[in-house]
């Protein structure tokens, strides 16, 4: 990035840790001062953890539409070497972080920016979110057992009033941010840009994924995706996937995907028929046009995944604990996207006698697709491009050169 750098920042890194970080915070403030660049976003998805979501989908459409505008991305040290290749990039807590964070105009992020970040005049914030509401969020979850006593609502709130868009998935998910996050931004009920991969792909794509991840041509795959519970300390397996995958035998083959709260923790598979291990694969969208049908619990994924038409498979075993202690916004088990299992015999019965893909739970998936799945055709990213960079964009803006390969711009 061609901006200035400050002498007095630069002898900072032989500083401790505290004197380095007020250095960088009046860094910040100086930089703060300087004009925005019109032709600078900056990205960040999951907290830092790397390139994903709806922000990277974003900024696929938006290279080809504005190529003109020049995407950063935000990526911890740790996830930098997982970047595909092209991707421009910043370190969290170094100068180039918070020079970007001052100088770009828009700032995309699938969850909140912290709590130091400034909203400066001419800023546009998008706040994409990650995914269709099951469990409460936001002010809904000041009741919740756990959830609510982690988090400062006013700081959220604060946080929250940065946004200039929210990008909606169908209109549930817009109601629901209404009333969780209550602050003035305006909505783009567009779909969600991340399943835009699945609403475009062929048989093909599926195909070549398919033998990438090693999965046998005829086989069934089984994805399973259980979702992170904040009151339990570590991951705890509610399924026995290797007796499951012993029991139903060579004609299935069954994915682990861990949540990533808990990566680490993933089980080791041993024996002739060793569940794969995808909690480290680096796209859930590749897995999901790779996978014949999902279970998952309460995982926003199944939302994403009903794009794809496939079958879904609901397994609850603890349905009665997660919904008193994180709070649910609808009844699961009352209106499931397909059949639904609460102990392990049942979920393998489902896939033996073939019930899982039976006309009573396509009945189930087609509700539940014209509740959730509606305005997923394949141009969500598009759309919100072209809301916020082409139809709000003042004219003369403009300049600038695309980045055309991955480049480390901390200085």
């Amino acid at each position: 990035m061609s901006i200035p750098s400050s002498g007095f920042v630069r002898r900072a890194r032989r500083l401790p840790r505290a004197l380095r970080r007020r250095a960088l915070k009046r860094y910040y403030r100086a930089q703060l001062e300087q004009p925005l660049d019109p032709n600078l976003a900056a990205f960040a998805a999951y907290w830092y953890r790397g390139y994903g979501c709806n922000p990277a989908a974003i900024h696929e459409k938006l290279r080809e539409l504005v190529p003109e505008i020049r995407g950063v991305w935000i990526v911890e040290r740790a996830h930098v070497d997982d970047l595909p290749s092209g991707i421009e990039y910043v370190v969290p807590g170094t100068r180039a972080y918070y020079r970007l964070l001052a100088r770009a105009k828009y700032l995309v992020n699938n969850v909140n920016f912290p709590n130091e970040v400034v909203k400066r005049e001419g800023t546009v914030h998008v706040q994409t979110h990650h995914g269709t509401p099951l469990k409460k969020m936001g002010l809904d979850l000041r009741e919740a057992f756990v959830a609510g006593s982690r988090m400062d609502f006013d700081l959220l709130i604060r946080r929250c009033e940065r946004w200039d868009y929210s990008v909606s998935a169908n209109p549930f998910s817009t109601e629901i941010w209404k009333r969780a996050y209550p602050t003035r931004y305006e909505t783009l009920e567009v779909g969600y840009p991340r399943n835009d991969v699945l609403a475009n792909a062929t048989d093909a794509d599926s195909a070549r994924i398919r033998a990438e991840l090693g999965i046998e041509p005829g086989s069934c795959a089984i994805l399973y995706a259980p979702t992170h519970r904040e009151y339990e300390s570590g991951f705890v397996p509610r399924l026995d996937l290797e007796s499951l995958a012993a029991s139903l035998g060579p004609d299935f083959r069954v994915m682990r995907r861990i949540h990533y709260f808990y990566r680490g923790d993933e089980p080791r598979s041993a024996g002739a028929n060793a569940v794969l291990d995808v909690s480290r694969h680096p796209s859930i969208e590749e897995l999901c046009l790779a996978a014949d049908v999902l279970v998952t619990d309460y995982s926003a994924l199944m939302f994403d995944y009903a794009v794809l038409d496939r079958p879904i498979v609901i397994h609850a075993p603890d349905w009665e604990d997660y919904r008193r202690l994180r709070g649910t916004y609808f009844d699961l088990l009352a209106e499931p996207p397909g059949v639904v299992t609460r102990r392990t015999e049942e979920l393998v019965a489902a896939f033996r006698s073939g019930s899982f893909r039976s006309p009573d739970a396509a009945r189930l998936r087609a509700a539940f697709r014209s509740r959730f799945c509606a305005l997923e055709d394949g141009k969500a990213a598009e759309r919100v491009v072209r809301a916020v960079w082409l139809e709000n964009a003042p004219a003369g803006e403009g300049g600038g050169a695309p980045a055309t390969s991955r480049e480390r711009i901390e200085a």
